[in-house]
């Protein structure tokens, strides 16, 4: 279980690191420029997800007793997931961004990806539709750039 919690936590941080990457390219900073700009900002993010697993890890490290050699290595395997997916995600991801991204890369989409991405679009019409529909209330594109005082969402 504890291996199974350890893939998700470094692929977790990886994605967030590339998406982050991602945008600043979309933006138009050549990949290199984003892969250096990435990190800080995602830097807070990944500490964040990792405090509420190092709190929880670290007192069953300190168990005694049975129960507490019988955890031990579950809470050693998810301390040194927490460490090494933070290590990965703030050095090897943005590495590997800035020398295999292009934007090039980016723009060239394949056929599976047209396909997924009309099928998206499909489904987030039907959603708006639906919403529409049901709730009374009209669907607006969903953008990070509204204010905080409004929700993230596709209500109005």
């Amino acid at each position: 279980m504890a291996l199974t919690i350890s893939v998700g936590f470094v692929v977790d941080d990886a994605i967030v690191m590339l998406e982050n990457i991602y945008r600043h390219i979309e933006a138009g900073l050549s990949p290199k420029e984003a892969a250096v700009k990435a990190p800080p900002k995602s830097a807070s993010r990944l500490f964040r997800s990792a405090c509420p697993w190092s709190r929880f890890s670290f007192p069953i490290l300190m168990m005694s007793g049975i129960v507490g050699r019988l955890l031990r290595e579950f809470s050693l395997t998810v301390a040194l997931a927490i460490f090494v997916s933070a290590v990965v995600s703030l050095t090897l991801t943005p590495m590997m961004c800035a020398r295999i991204l292009t934007h090039e890369s980016l723009t060239n989409s394949s056929r599976i990806s047209r396909i997924f991405e009309t099928a998206f679009g499909a489904l987030l019409a039907a959603y708006a539709k639906g919403l529409t529909s049901c709730c009374g209330i009209s669907a607006q594109p969903f953008s990070f750039s509204s204010p905080p005082s409004q929700p993230l969402a596709f209500y109005t």
